[in-house]
């Protein structure tokens, strides 16, 4: 409590600098001209639409039901809930009455029309490296989209965090306009998958860790990180440990982003949608430089900080005894009784790193809850785990979990059952 105050008070005082420096300089005027000779209409439309499936746009913007990139979509944060807003264009509640340059600033500058701040759950510190052919290309498409007069909902913040002033002390702190840079000494398309992961995809927004205000840390930019509110681990793509890409084949990485399968792992949760809203419509080339620069990526082996206590071992033979049982009962048919699964229908358990994380939550949360990973182009089919939470009680789930974390070439901490009933009733999403 007492470094979230420290905070605050660092936020406020920052503001009156911030403020000041805002009277000599307006930054937003930095936007790059358009192009001299723009490219056709029609081709600048069909490139926005394809930039807005790279930013999965809709998957905030479009209420559940609702009409596409109406907004209304309710985003909930450890402040509060925030309201996706109209980007149709619509002139009275949506970019309507917008330009070009207005775009930019709010990708770029994280401003809306009107110069007041935006809430950073709208990911402009990532959408600020968007060139601004891209940005243009992206408000085309979105002008093209049928007019939608829906009133964008009022933000339902906690105090002092509806207090949008205190926004100028956190981009002080946390926040530089900067378009992507390319490294020289990289190749085109490992540049093109840097400027994709950076920017438009926003990967750092789930796989950082974030601060107590929701800011991205940067020494640990995608070392993974717990998703607020929604209770999933991005696991890091920095890691062996983890998630980490280093080990892996090309052809792997772009199969478990294109499809959402792979022979190493599949995805489920949050990553699922972005795999079936976002990645599977990119095209190869783009997935393929995606690939390149993830498995570039430094890559460390810190050793897992485990979420609760470690069992001595005669408590810890006997809850793998009993987890063996309800493996072999339950998931040995699928996974198979040596942990290898039948891929890419169902995953390997043996070796499977994300089962082997310092967090237990991915796992914890599938046992109970089961889930599909996304249907894809590539795997139109999928199969997927059902629920157990019915049938095994907390103790039952923590043995079983335990169990897959610690056999075959699994080595990782104990699961308790208070660590299981903290999952058991948050929703998948």
């Amino acid at each position: 409590m007492k470094r979230i105050l420290l905070a605050l008070l660092l936020l406020i005082s920052a503001i009156p600098a911030v403020m000041v420096s805002m009277q000599f300089v307006d930054h937003d005027d930095d936007a790059p001209p358009q192009s001299a000779a723009p490219m056709n209409p029609e081709q600048q439309v069909i490139r926005g639409a394809y930039l807005a499936r790279a930013g999965d746009c809709m998957a905030c913007h479009t209420a559940r039901g609702g009409q596409p990139y109406a907004g209304g979509r309710a985003i909930s944060t450890p402040f509060g809930t925030l309201y996706a807003p109209n980007i149709t264009a619509d002139n009275e509640t949506g970019l309507g009455s917008w330009n070009t340059k207005d775009f930019w600033r709010a990708l770029h500058h994280g401003k809306s029309k009107d110069g007041s701040f935006l809430y950073p759950a709208f990911p402009y510190p990532n959408y600020t490296k968007v060139t601004r052919e891209d940005a243009d290309a992206l408000f085309s498409y979105l002008q093209t989209i049928k007019p939608v007069h829906q009133v964008n909902q009022e933000h339902e913040l906690r105090f002092p965090y509806n207090y949008r002033i205190l926004l100028a002390g956190w981009r002080a702190l946390y926040f530089t306009p900067g378009s992507y840079a390319p490294e020289n000494k990289q190749s085109v398309e490992w540049n093109r998958g840097a400027y994709l992961v950076q920017g438009l995809g926003h990967c750092s927004a789930c796989h950082t860790t974030r601060n107590a205000f929701g800011a991205t840390v940067d020494k640990s930019d995608l070392a993974g990180g717990l998703i607020p509110i929604m209770n999933w681990y991005a696991p890091s793509l920095t890691s062996d440990a983890e998630a980490g890409l280093g080990k892996w084949e090309i052809a792997h990485i772009t199969a478990l982003l294109k499809t959402g399968v792979s022979p190493r792992s599949t995805v489920f949760g949050p990553m699922a949608e972005v795999v079936s809203q976002s990645l599977q419509h990119l095209t190869d080339s783009d997935i393929q430089a995606m690939a390149v620069y993830l498995k570039s990526l430094p890559q460390n082996d810190p050793p897992p900080a485990l979420d609760t206590a470690q069992p001595d071992k005669a408590t810890a033979d006997r809850i793998l005894q009993t987890g063996s049982k309800i493996y072999e009962k339950q998931c040995a048919e699928c996974h198979q009784a040596n942990g290898q699964g039948i891929a890419p229908a169902y995953p390997p358990m043996s070796g499977n790193r994300s089962l082997t994380m310092g967090s237990a939550v991915n796992p914890i949360r599938m046992v109970l809850n089961g889930g599909f990973p996304p249907s894809t182009e590539g795997n139109p089919r999928p199969y997927g785990m059902p629920p157990f939470g019915q049938a095994l009680n907390d103790q039952e789930v923590a043995a079983v979990v335990s169990y897959i974390r610690n056999s075959w070439e699994n080595r990782a901490g104990f699961v308790s059952p208070q660590e299981v009933n903290r999952y058991r009733s948050i929703p998948l999403d």
